[in-house]
């Protein structure tokens, strides 16, 4: 009894915080999704339920982004608000309870093979304010670094719904269908389709930038095989807004 007094004594403080931040992404705080990464990483929460945590934060700023926007003559956009950045809610943000800005990768997200030794799997990714007009994402994982005159794509998805606010940890496993039907993994600098995680030559870590893109198109139209330069291409070119998440691995 005094054990699960204890466990309930430390749980009311947790989850009045969360309801505050609840509050403020129904309120459309700029800053909400970030700040529950940042008091979620500093409790012991399993990450399964931060998953559920930011997938819950992520739908409640979707929905205040929506209420924002008027609707359109005729048709409304899936997603709603107005900027070039994001939504009248807010910046157009990306986070990971698995990868935190700046920070190192670990070894679920790395490689395996060329020397390293990694699950390879790609991380949960929660996003939250796109601007109006939004009618699907690109997510593109690059590395600057990489010694090939031209960087290193490590995963290219295209034509995620502009109804989905995350992509649940490992998405980028072809196999697996964890994605919504009609969204296609690209071709990376593996020469395979789907995730292919961190792998740099020994020496300083490396930046890997996880950018999410609002696109003001349905669907890209690219070939089936297309090369990640020419989805980028197309990315840029339909592009309404972007976020950025960079992890660092270095061996």
């Amino acid at each position: 009894m005094r054990q699960n007094s204890g466990m309930m004594a430390r749980a009311r403080p947790l989850g009045g915080r969360l309801a505050g931040l609840a509050g403020r992404a129904a309120d459309g705080s700029r800053t909400a999704l970030e700040d529950v990464v940042e008091f979620i990483r500093g409790i012991a929460v399993p990450a399964g339920i931060i998953a559920l945590i930011l997938a819950f934060f992520a739908l409640v700023s979707g929905r205040a982004a929506a209420a924002d926007a008027p609707a359109a003559a005729g048709k409304a956009a899936p997603v709603a608000a107005s900027s070039k950045t994001g939504s009248k809610s807010g910046k157009f943000t990306l986070v990971s309870p698995d990868i935190g800005q700046g920070k190192d990768m670990s070894l679920d997200q790395v490689y395996n093979g060329f020397g390293c030794k990694g699950k390879n799997s790609s991380p949960a990714l929660f996003w939250s304010a796109p601007p109006a007009g939004t009618q699907s994402f690109a997510i593109m994982v690059h590395d600057p670094d990489a010694p090939t005159g031209s960087g290193f794509w490590h995963w290219v998805v295209y034509n995620i719904p502009a109804t989905e606010t995350t992509v649940p940890a490992g998405a980028g496993d072809t196999s697996k269908k964890y994605l919504p039907a009609g969204v296609i993994q690209g071709r990376t600098d593996f020469g395979t389709s789907g995730y292919g995680g961190p792998c740099p030559p020994p020496g300083k870590p490396h930046h890997y930038h996880f950018r999410i893109f609002a696109l003001k198109v349905a669907k890209l139209d690219v070939p089936a095989d297309a090369t990640a330069a020419m989805v980028g291409f197309a990315v840029n070119a339909n592009k309404l807004a972007e976020a950025d998440l960079v992890g660092l691995y270095g061996r």
